[in-house]
Parts: C-alpha cells; sequence; structure tokens
C-alpha cells in the first residue's frame, strides 16, 4: 500500500502535575502526516532561541513513540498499563525516565482534517516522585 502524506499544523500541549502544583506547556508546529498499512507518523522541528529538536511521533494500534532528536535526545514509548524506561540527554544532563501509561486516545485525521492523540501517564525522573502528565497533540490538514 503506498503512503499517504498531508501538511498539518497543529499543537502539542503538556500538562505536568507534581502534588498541588501544574506547570503548562504548549508548542506550535507546523509539520507533516504520514499514514502507511495500520501506522501513522507525524514529523515537525520545534526551533527556538536555545533549542532546535525534531519531533517523530509513531502511533500504532497497541503503542505511541515520541523519538526526539537534536539539541535534546529522547525515545519515549507509551503502551496503556506497561511500564517503558528511556534516558532524556540534554548538553547539560542525563536523565532516567519510567513511564507508566494509563489511557491513550487517538483520532486519525478525519475527513474533516482534523485529528486528536492524548496520552495520560506518570513518569518517575531519577527514580523520585513520580508525576502525572497529560500530553494533547491536536492537528490540522493544511489547505493545499
Amino acid at each position: 500500500m503506498e503512503a499517504q502524506h498531508r501538511s498539518v499544523s497543529g499543537s502539542l500541549h503538556m500538562d505536568i502535575t507534581d502534588g498541588s502544583e501544574t506547570e503548562k506547556v504548549t508548542t506550535h508546529f507546523t509539520g507533516d502526516f504520514y499514514r502507511r498499512n495500520n501506522v501513522d507518523v507525524i514529523t515537525f522541528q520545534e526551533k527556538n532561541d536555545q533549542l532546535s529538536i525534531k519531533n517523530l511521533i509513531t502511533i500504532q494500534d497497541d503503542k505511541v513513540s515520541i523519538k526526539r532528536t537534536g539539541d535534546i535526545k529522547m525515545y519515549q514509548q507509551f503502551r496503556v498499563n506497561q511500564p517503558t524506561e528511556n534516558v532524556y540527554k540534554h548538553s547539560h544532563v542525563t536523565i532516567h525516565m519510567e513511564t507508566y501509561t494509563h489511557k491513550l486516545g487517538y483520532q486519525p485525521l478525519n475527513s474533516s482534517g482534523t485529528g486528536r492523540l492524548s496520552i495520560a501517564f506518570t513518569v518517575k525522573l531519577n527514580g523520585q516522585e513520580e508525576r502525572n502528565h497529560q500530553l494533547t497533540l491536536l492537528m490540522k490538514e493544511d489547505s493545499k
């Protein structure tokens, strides 16, 4: 089967709750969406004054993987009700991450050209107390 390609734009929202404190981070992006067989892939570049990071998000029936390369290196996998581990690398620090995925929801790009990925998970950094994370990626097909 031939791969489908679409240009997309959207936003990636991350809410991190540590006790009573919640940190909210939003990244807006323009990127590419590919579908081949039962695998969807979203790619986009994050750039700001300090960092340049390529993001590759792979969505399959039973898991989601996020690979980041550039100034930050990380390969994080999300599988519902399963622990996964990875290492987050930045030029100044290396952090061991233990991730436990609670919920994974995905609506692929539909006929109106919108899609959504949501992941609820906890993370322990270097064995410290776990923090709750809510990742929400919203995307929209760019008009041609």
